[in-house]
């Protein structure tokens, strides 16, 4: 028999909105073993069946949602189904089998919004880098590697289970080939004619900020004639495109030596290593002041820093580092330039950034407005009823 949780009076509303969630005090009791990572079924306080989850022991949410149809079962045809109904909504580039994959990149899998909760997967060539984020996932690790290889013939997976979120499930951090393959210390991607080096083993995420896609794309649009800030640089994703795009002068600001080094090598990789471009090691809050106190000023700012916020109680801390960065950005802005600014703050909420961002025009003395709203690319998916995998929000202002 499977594991049978009762809610609490009143907490089933959630799960009739099919929110994919259940938290640990929603839980009125429990009948049954439940294994970490195992299928309970749920049922509201007057028995009704409302879904059939994975068990997280450790984590305050206590179950993840794999289906709200009482008549299936989670099994590997579950998951490879699960697994072929993600590709079938997402660019065809990315179900080519691995001898044909020529650089494509992206995300292939998206977690609950692909209905495989804990589960992110993206692809660079013909390489599949997966995360196992919940006792859910890791419980079907086996059953998703199978599917994935089933789907995407001739594609090798490489494990990069290593982010801080497993250990609230209890899970220690695992990375390494999968399939006994190592990948090579670079992994070249195309994306829009801008090719990048990745590195699976040691970058950021799972190699690469694939979620930025788009919005590299738009400020290649706008960087045309223009002298461009890249602050938190990264690999320089956002300076490649921008030279790409025609921009007549770079410089880019991450605290990274290793980081920027890659920048540099993106851009020989692109055909701009004779580009007028200026790295710089340090902390990108010094660095902006010495800019602002010499007056030197740009055309086009981009600002993409890393997550400020990592829970709900960092999210006034978080503000007041977004306002700095912003009101920095804006005093450093020519007249008519843009500022293209980030947050991949999962709990700082779009209008929350847009008043930080106002608050931090207002302060710089500045007169903007908003020309574009951006957000994560389409291979990122935000389901309906699961508002949290919207996390990056971005704002095009021009002051």
């Amino acid at each position: 028999m499977t594991p049978r949780v009762t809610l609490k009076p009143g907490r089933q509303g959630s799960l009739r909105r099919r929110h994919p969630w259940v938290f640990r005090n929603a839980i009125e009791r429990v009948e049954g073993e439940c294994s970490p990572g195992g299928t309970v079924d749920v049922v509201d306080h007057e028995g009704t069946w409302l879904t059939r989850g994975a068990w997280s022991p450790e984590s305050q949410i206590a179950i993840r949602a794999w289906t709200f149809d009482s008549q299936q079962m989670v099994e590997s045809t579950f998951i490879a189904e699960r697994v072929a109904r993600a590709l079938a909504r997402r660019d065809p580039a990315l179900a080519r089998d691995g001898a044909s994959s020529a650089g494509v990149c992206g995300r292939v899998l998206f977690s609950e919004s692909d209905g495989l909760p804990g589960v992110i997967v993206d692809r660079y060539d013909r390489w599949l880098v997966c995360q196992f984020l919940s006792s859910g996932a890791e419980a079907r690790r086996d059953e998703v590697v199978a599917a994935l290889h089933a789907a995407l013939p001739g594609c090798a997976c490489y494990e990069r289970s290593d982010a801080d979120v497993r250990r609230k499930e209890g899970l220690d951090p695992r990375s390494g080939p999968i399939d006994g393959e190592e990948p090579p210390e670079q992994v070249e991607i195309d994306e829009e004619g801008c090719r990048y080096g990745v590195d699976l083993r040691q970058g950021h995420k799972t190699g690469f900020y694939l979620d930025q896609r788009v919005n590299r794309g738009i400020a290649r649009e706008l960087a045309r004639g223009a002298d461009v800030l890249n602050v938190f640089a990264y690999t320089g994703g956002f300076g490649v495109a921008a030279l790409a795009g025609g921009a007549s002068g770079l410089v880019q600001i991450d605290s990274s030596a290793p980081a920027l080094a890659a920048a540099g090598e993106n851009l020989r990789r692109n055909g701009f290593g004779d580009a007028a471009v200026e790295d710089i090691e340090g902390d990108a809050f010094k660095v902006l002041r010495s800019f602002r106190d010499s007056r030197r000023d740009f055309d086009l700012i981009v600002l993409d820093p890393p997550k400020f916020a990592e829970s709900k109680m960092q999210v006034e801390k978080a503000a007041r580092g977004y306002k700095d960065i912003n009101l920095l950005g804006f005093k450093l802005l020519r007249p008519g330039g843009r500022l293209i600014t980030f947050s991949c703050s999962g709990h700082m909420t779009p209008p929350l950034f847009q008043k930080i961002v106002a608050d931090a025009a207002l302060d710089a003395g500045r007169d903007a407005w908003i020309e574009r709203r951006l957000d994560q690319a389409p291979d990122h998916p935000v389901a309906l009823s699961f508002p949290e995998a919207g996390y990056l929000k971005g704002l095009v202002c021009r002051v």
